[in-house]
């Protein structure tokens, strides 16, 4: 009997699923499909959870669907309440297999959870699958990636470079090996178990929230996600896109895509060939253009991962000179803490930090939990950063707005409002936030050097009758 174990990352799904086709072809017999589950007190330096009660939610809701669907095909997902280096490990060792399978994740910690495996004897097979379009297609080398999107965007235009087709959800899962029942409890499966299943609760049902992950439309799950992928084609909505993308309240204002992207329970590969389907039953305007270009810039955050890796979690981020303090919060330089890869075991170790590698001024935890609180006294940020806090998503405009206003009018760290949204967001996707944060405060790739919004025009702008800011109770 050949055993692998296939360990489900940010790619919550069975349609399009790469890493799991590796497995299942590759020689096995058996399949143990295993997700591990973050402590659920575990702490960022600057604080509070790194994994919110509404992110949690919304990311069990898809690990109940997942769950659903795997059990159908007869080889239900184990749920594990432990550290991957652990639980991966016990359960390799309990079944007698040698191999793991799973997404490649360019970040360092994730990528130090791989070298930990390693490192402990597993041979680790990593398969990247969370790009529209596959880094070895694209015209350059990684290290040579275009330093400013517009000209990786018209490249990857001229060049005709197109996404693969998606693959089909398996018809049939392999059988799973038998796991006794002291290393079910050893790697907290019943713990996990009742974790997904407590974090039911309806957390993102507020009236007023913009994407209500506790109502049936907005679950988690996978059939969610494409039952949402359908209606919004069908509704005709990808015209409209371009024109409604900087609105600030409502489900229709955007297309809602990335909840489900970031737990991995909608495949980007799945909305781009359902996207040109519709292009060719309705036509192709700016609005559908608009999509592809939002896809493209989630791929281009990707490739600067594989290109910089940990140097993107730097105070300095890309920035030829560091900043100037004297201070480093809690001896910490990472908003996610990058776990030293010599010593991949240490969970969240932040030993990436340089001498010379200092945020602009030292963390003030006074100011920042006022920006958290939605308690500044500017009302375009406050009713921002409360609704945030009620309901776990915020439009992309109003990200930009509250993270300048830390940035720059608050003198915050953007590494503490980089990881405050880790915690909240039920759409954190390691990559774009950090990238997000990067281009705001001026150390990524973009070539003016940061971008500081004026909240007060902002409002003007997209909240001209103050509606968003009465909803929120900030005027």
């Amino acid at each position: 009997m050949s055993i692998v174990l296939f360990w489900f990352r940010s790619d919550l799904r069975l349609h399009d699923q790469p890493a799991l086709r590796a497995a299942l072809t590759s020689g096995a017999t058996h399949l143990l499909p295993v997700v591990c589950l973050p402590a659920p007190d575990e702490r960022t330096p600057w604080g509070f959870a790194r994994v919110g009660a509404h992110r949690r939610a919304f990311t069990a809701a898809a690990l109940r669907g997942l769950q659903g669907s795997m059990s159908a095909l007869g080889n239900p997902l184990l749920v594990c309440q432990a550290p991957p280096a652990t639980a991966l490990l016990q359960l390799a060792q309990a079944v007698g297999a040698t191999t793991v399978v799973c997404e490649d994740i360019a970040a360092p910690y994730e990528q130090a959870e791989v070298v930990a495996l390693r490192a402990a004897g597993l041979q680790v097979r990593t398969v990247w699958h969370s790009s529209l379009l596959p880094p070895a297609r694209m015209p350059w080398p990684v290290d040579q990636l275009p330093g400013v999107f517009t000209s990786f965007r018209q490249k990857v235009e001229r060049a005709g470079i197109t996404p693969a087709v998606p693959l089909p959800a398996p018809a049939r899962l392999l059988a799973p090996p038998d796991v006794p029942a002291p290393v079910l409890q050893a790697v907290g499966a019943e713990q996990g178990a009742a974790s997904v299943q407590q974090a039911a609760s309806p957390q993102g049902s507020d009236a007023r929230s913009s994407f209500p992950y506790g109502t049936p439309g907005c679950d988690g799950s996978e059939a969610a996600a494409l039952g949402h992928l359908a209606q919004y084609l069908a509704r005709k909505l990808p015209h409209s896109y371009k024109d409604t993308r900087n609105g600030l309240t409502g489900l229709d204002y955007s297309s809602k895509f990335s909840p489900w992207l970031a737990t991995g329970a909608l495949s980007p590969r799945q909305i781009y060939a359902d996207l040109k389907t519709f292009e060719r039953d309705h036509g192709a305007n700016d609005g559908t253009y608009w999509l592809w270009f939002e896809l493209l810039w989630r791929d281009y955050f990707r490739l600067l991962h594989l290109q910089y890796g940990a140097a993107l979690y730097r105070a300095r981020g890309l920035s030829s000179s560091p900043a100037s303090s004297t201070t480093e919060p809690f001896g910490l330089s990472l908003s996610r803490p990058c776990a030293a890869l010599r010593q991949a075991q240490r969970e969240r170790a932040g030993e990436c930090a340089e001498a010379s590698d200092q945020p602009l001024t030292p963390h003030d935890p006074s100011r920042f939990d006022r920006w958290c609180r939605g308690d500044t006294g500017q009302p375009l940020v406050d009713a921002a950063m409360r609704e945030l806090a009620a309901t776990g998503y915020l439009s992309n405009r109003l990200r930009q707005v509250v993270a300048s206003y830390l940035i720059y009018d608050l003198r915050g760290d953007w590494r503490a409002g980089a990881a405050w949204f880790e915690s909240q967001l039920v759409d954190y996707d390691v990559y774009s936030n950090q990238a997000n944060w990067l281009y705001i405060a001026g150390r990524g790739t973009d070539p003016r050097g940061g971008r500081r919004f004026n909240p007060i025009k902002q409002a003007q702008d997209h909240d001209a009758d103050g509606s968003y800011r009465r909803m929120w109770g900030t005027l």
